[in-house]
């Protein structure tokens, strides 16, 4: 019989917060807050641009610890306050070279407490996937943080 190892094509994260779902989705559709969190541990958002509607587009410029610019961007495709996001995700710069994918980002309401889940598909190795891992971990640790009103 021959196994073959299937490629991780989607990462999936959960995170608790200690913050209502309001404030957890306002965190992630205000431009003014998710410049102060949305980038890995490390780096240094340079800028930030979110047009959150449905089509609106999304543009993060960003320096790497080692002094690389890296710009990620997308589209919106689904906004269901305070519920649910869809946006498309894709980087530029830095010596990354990895197709568009996807993000879906859920809010479950536990009271003064919000679950996130965060969904990123399609990637086409398992590699970039891992390379995605890190980043997004590191944001939101630095998400939880802002949220909870504790120094990262």
């Amino acid at each position: 019989m021959n196994v073959v190892a299937k490629p991780v094509t989607e990462l999936v994260m959960k995170r608790e917060v200690a913050a209502p779902r309001e404030r957890v989705f306002a965190a992630w559709t205000d431009v003014a807050q998710a410049a102060h969190w949305w980038a890995p541990r490390g780096f240094t958002t340079l800028s930030c641009e979110m047009d959150v509607r449905p089509g609106g587009a999304w543009r993060r410029r960003m320096r790497a610890p080692d002094g690389r610019l890296i710009t990620k961007y997308g589209l919106y495709r689904e906004i269901n306050a305070p519920g649910r996001l869809v946006f498309t995700y894709n980087t530029e710069g830095g010596g990354i070279d990895d197709p568009e994918t996807l993000v879906t980002v859920t809010f479950a309401d536990l009271g003064d407490r919000t679950r996130i889940t965060l969904r990123h598909t399609l990637f086409e190795t398992d590699a970039q996937a891992r390379d995605h891992e890190g980043g997004w971990i590191g944001s939101l640790e630095r998400f939880a943080a802002f949220v909870e009103g504790v120094e990262p």
